[in-house]
C-alpha cells in the first residue's frame, strides 16, 4: 500500500487545481476494498471511466448486474412488446402487460438482456437479423445498448453483423420489427426511449 504525505509546499502538486489533485490522489492510493469495507461486506459498484480522445464513449460499464424495469417507446410512438407466443411487435396501448420489460446488464460495455416480464421471453436477434422472442437466454439475446446524441437508445446485436455492419432492433411505422440488415444506427426506426414504470 502506498502512503502519501503532502507537505504545504510539495513541488509540482501545490499548483494543480483542487479537482485534479483529488483525482490524482484517488488513483494513486492503492487501498484494497477489504481494508476499507471489511471482508464480506457489500461494496458499492466500481465506476470505470471510459473516455476516448475527443468524443466521450457512452456506455453502461458501471451497471453490470443492474436490473431496470422499463417500457421501450419507439420513435414512431409504439411500445415494444413480446407476447406470450414470443412474437415481437409494437403496441399503442400504454397498459399492455407484454410491454413491461426487464433490462439486465449482463456484461461490461453496455451489454444487456431484455425480457418481457409477463411472457418471460427475451428479446433476441437471429444471425439473419430476425427479431424474435427467445424462451431461454442465448447468444442471440445479448444486445449492445447505446445512448444516441438525440437522447434515444439503440439496441444492436452483440453477436451478429451483416457485412461488418451492426444490426439493430427496430420497429417500422406500423409497429412491425424490421430485419437487422435493413437497419442503421441513424435510422429513427431503431431509436427507443426507455421509460421508467
Amino acid at each position: 500500500m502506498w502512503k502519501w504525505i503532502l507537505t504545504h509546499g510539495a513541488p509540482g502538486l501545490c499548483h494543480l487545481p483542487r479537482s485534479l489533485l483529488l483525482l490524482f490522489l484517488v488513483h494513486s492510493l492503492s487501498v484494497t476494498c477489504d481494508e476499507v469495507w471489511g471482508r464480506g461486506s457489500v461494496r458499492p459498484p466500481e465506476i470505470s471511466s471510459n473516455y476516448s480522445s475527443g468524443r466521450h464513449v457512452r456506455s453502461y460499464n458501471y451497471l453490470q448486474g443492474d436490473i431496470r424495469f422499463r417500457k421501450l417507446f419507439s420513435f414512431h410512438k409504439y411500445f415494444l412488446k413480446i407476447d406470450d407466443t414470443g412474437r415481437v411487435s409494437g403496441t399503442k396501448k400504454n397498459d399492455c402487460p407484454y410491454s413491461i420489460l426487464e433490462i439486465t446488464s449482463v456484461d461490461v460495455g453496455g451489454i444487456v438482456a431484455i425480457k418481457a416480464i409477463n411472457s418471460n421471453y427475451y428479446l433476441a436477434m437471429s444471425k439473419k437479423g430476425k427479431v424474435y422472442g427467445a424462451k431461454e437466454f442465448n447468444i442471440d439475446c445479448k444486445l449492445k445498448e447505446r445512448i444516441e446524441e438525440n437522447g434515444y437508445n439503440t439496441y444492436a446485436s452483440l453477436t451478429w453483423k451483416n457485412n461488418e455492419r451492426q444490426m439493430f432492433v427496430a420497429l417500422n411505422g406500423k409497429g412491425t420489427p424490421k430485419r437487422g440488415p435493413k437497419t442503421r444506427r441513424k435510422n429513427m426506426n431503431a431509436h427507443f426511449l426507455p421509460m421508467p414504470l
